[in-house]
C-alpha cells in the first residue's frame, strides 16, 4: 500500500512562495514517478508536476511552468514542490501521488495513486 506524508502548505499573499514536501516509503519512492496534483472543490483534480526518481526527468503543467520546481532527495525518499510567484488561482488542496515506472502524462490523473491527506495552499490577492 502506498502512503505519503505531505506537508508545507499554508496561507500566503500573491507573489509569495511555499515549499511542499512529500515523504514516501523507499519502495514507493525508488525508481518510480512521483507527482503533485491539486484540487479545488467542485473541480477535477489536475496534475501540477511530476518527477521520475530513477533519472530526475521532470514534467510540469503549463500553468505552473517557470514558477514551480519539483525536486527529489533520495536520502530522505522525499519529493519537494517549490512554488514561487504564487497566484490566487493556485489556491487548492495539493496531493502527492505516485505510479510505478516512468511518468504518465499529467492529464492521466487516474493512473496515479493518491494515499495522502493532502495539504492546503491558500493564496490571497
Amino acid at each position: 500500500q502506498v502512503h505519503f506524508v505531505e506537508s508545507g502548505g499554508g496561507s500566503v499573499q500573491a507573489g509569495g512562495s511555499l515549499r511542499l514536501s512529500c515523504a514516501a516509503s523507499k519502495s514507493t519512492y525508488s525508481r518510480n514517478c512521483m507527482g503533485w496534483f491539486r484540487q479545488v472543490p467542485g473541480k477535477e483534480r489536475e496534475g501540477v508536476a511530476a518527477i521520475y526518481t530513477g533519472g530526475g526527468a521532470t514534467y510540469y503543467a503549463d500553468s505552473v511552468k517557470g514558477r514551480f520546481t519539483i525536486s527529489q532527495d533520495n536520502a530522505k525518499n522525499t519529493v519537494y514542490l517549490q512554488m514561487n510567484s504564487l497566484k490566487p488561482e493556485d489556491t487548492a488542496m495539493y496531493y502527492c501521488a505516485a505510479v510505478g515506472g516512468s511518468c504518465p502524462p499529467l492529464y492521466l490523473r487516474f493512473e496515479y495513486n493518491y494515499l495522502g491527506q493532502g495539504t492546503q495552499v491558500t493564496v490571497s490577492s
